[in-house]
């Protein structure tokens, strides 16, 4: 008898910047980062979404507004990204070192990001929410607009079954991730890393998402430089 399963539409919040003095957990969609959306919001059109969960922050509310109109976005915090340390008084080449290195490979527990919140923490609070998830049977098809890290674990925990963090999980701007889901918690991926706004990745510069965040923050840092002369 084939098995029952339920679909988990899971995708990381549109474009953001972090570094234009704002606060990171305030920052709002860019204008590049709504078109986003609107080309998940195509590309999802027609699906009827039982449950919308977001983290609470604003860009993934904005995010899910967007995706899902018809939806009121419920907030979990514990789905919140993964917490940094303060980075603002280290020499550049140790933030570099930092942000290159953040997620590679498999991420051991103990490992910090950015000198703050390590990965086992994260687990520690994203895994039961996903438990929680998985145990509410009121539910057939269900979209949750996260964080890049935060889908990382949800999908090491899909593909291995699980609790590891697996770095190489690309996780661009509004990307879309298709899983299923067994009555035993067993998940099929369908699809991960979609970008409805480039199918292909024809467009996207071939770094990774701490790779352009170095970019933006020595550009931010530069910009900084240039103001107080």
């Amino acid at each position: 008898m084939t098995p029952q399963r339920r679909r988990i539409y899971l995708m990381r919040h549109a474009q953001v910047r972090y570094f234009e003095g704002v606060h990171p957990e305030r920052v709002l969609l860019t204008d590049e980062g709504r078109r986003q959306a609107q080309a998940a919001a195509a590309a999802l059109a027609g699906i009827r979404f039982d449950r919308v969960l977001t983290s609470g922050l604003p860009r993934t509310l904005e995010t899910a507004r967007i995706v899902a109109p018809e939806v009121e976005p419920e907030e979990h915090p514990a789905l919140r990204e993964i917490e940094s340390g303060d980075i603002r008084g280290l020499d550049s080449d140790e933030v570099q070192a930092m942000m290159s290195s953040a997620f590679r490979g498999v991420v051991p527990p103990e490992a910090q990001f950015l000198g703050g919140e390590t990965i086992g923490a994260l687990a520690d609070r994203v895994l039961p929410e996903l438990d929680a998830l998985l145990a509410d049977d009121s539910w057939d098809v269900v979209l949750l607009v996260l964080h890049g890290a935060v889908n990382r674990v949800i999908l090491s925990r899909a593909i291995t079954g699980e609790r590891v963090f697996l770095g190489g999980f690309e996780q661009s701007p509004g990307c879309v991730n298709i899983l299923d889901v067994g009555p035993d918690g067993e998940f099929v991926v369908r699809a991960a890393n979609h970008t409805p706004y480039d199918p292909a990745h024809a467009s996207a510069p071939r770094v990774t998402t701490m790779e352009q965040l170095w970019s933006e923050y020595v550009e931010a840092r530069r910009r900084r430089a240039a103001s107080d002369l």
